[in-house]
């Protein structure tokens, strides 16, 4: 996760905080309204869980980017599939040993037989993604859901942000990015002192799961969601919940790429109305501080949560028909 926040704006958030009311989904939500128990394939225990049956109602599962990046998911890293930018459409799936002892001359022949073969012009982009399902260890995440899924709910921050952070920033170990993220809920330095963590050459609270989620919940409350609100307020979109999957999509495009480089992808095309389409055209929108990556994450996001889903074996019709228990409050 890339965040970057002003001194002058971290002080004004502590002198003037956000309403409250700002920071909490529609009237009548409980925060664990979603939250249901599972049985968990690691143990005997059951686990947390965020069902969220707007992503089939909406179509997010038959997507060409989703089903894109659940393929990459489930790819082993000595793999890799040839595709398009614009629509992550398969050309083909290599073996990267034996990609890589191709000369650049011959990688270029075996691209142009692909546009060849699929009718694209000769300047059409293919890129070459490799598979991660080293990094995405879904049944370690999903671990995690319960404990995270309370701290968030602890701090009165909606949980459906504690999973997706989960599963899709740091889902089988600690690590550092490039950017020097850090933690479960990859949390740049700046950001975890502004929450009150210690970070030092002697400690990094940062590893500490409880403190790091603390810290990500309150980056949520107090800055994400507000800001997304303010950007929605200047473009005059009104009338939405919360708990709308885009709105909740677009906070997390804040949370990674911080609010002002949202709110400049999104003045590239103006939406005037908060829908799934906002977010189809963001993947697309490109500014100097909004690119791939960016563009990439919700999409991440859905194909993570749909993954862990079809390993819960759930489904619309089971959740429709009752099977699945919610959680009771702590």
């Amino acid at each position: 996760m890339q965040l970057f926040i002003s001194i002058s704006f971290a002080l004004n958030l502590f002198v003037a905080p956000p309403d409250s009311s700002l920071l909490v989904p529609a009237t009548g939500y409980s925060l664990r309204d979603e939250v249901i128990i599972v049985p968990n394939k690691l143990s005997t225990a059951n686990s947390d869980f965020i069902y969220n049956a707007q992503m089939y109602e909406l179509g997010c599962d038959t997507l060409s980017n989703v089903v894109f990046w659940r393929n990459i998911m489930r790819l082993d890293k000595d793999s890799a599939l040839l595709n398009l930018p614009e629509n992550r459409k398969v050309l083909h799936k290599v073996c990267l040993r034996s990609w890589d002892s191709l000369s650049v001359e011959q990688k270029n022949a075996f691209k142009d037989s692909l546009r060849k073969a699929n009718c694209l012009s000769d300047s059409a982009r293919i890129l070459l993604t490799n598979g991660k399902s080293f990094f995405y260890d879904f049944d370690k995440a999903s671990a995690n859901f319960h404990r995270g899924i309370n701290d968030f709910i602890d701090n009165g921050v909606d949980p459906w942000y504690a999973q997706s952070i989960l599963l899709i920033e740091s889902p089988n170990k600690l690590q550092k990015s490039n950017a020097g993220a850090y933690g479960s809920f990859q949390l740049m330095k700046d950001v975890a002192r502004l929450f009150g963590l210690k970070v030092n050459k002697t400690i990094d609270e940062r590893a500490d799961f409880d403190r790091s989620a603390y810290a990500a919940s309150s980056l949520i409350k107090k800055i994400c969601i507000p800001k997304t609100r303010q950007i929605l307020d200047s473009l005059g979109i009104k009338n939405y919940k919360e708990t709308d999957l885009w709105f909740r999509l677009l906070v997390m495009h804040s949370y990674h790429a911080g609010a002002g480089n949202v709110k400049k992808a999104l003045y590239t095309f103006k939406p005037t109305e908060g829908n799934m389409n906002l977010i189809y055209t963001l993947w697309r929108a490109e500014t100097r501080s909004f690119r791939s990556a960016s563009q990439n994450y919700s999409q991440l996001v859905l194909a993570a949560m749909l993954e862990v889903h079809e390993r819960y074996s759930l489904a619309p019709s089971q959740a429709n028909a009752g099977k699945l228990v919610k959680q009771p409050g702590k």
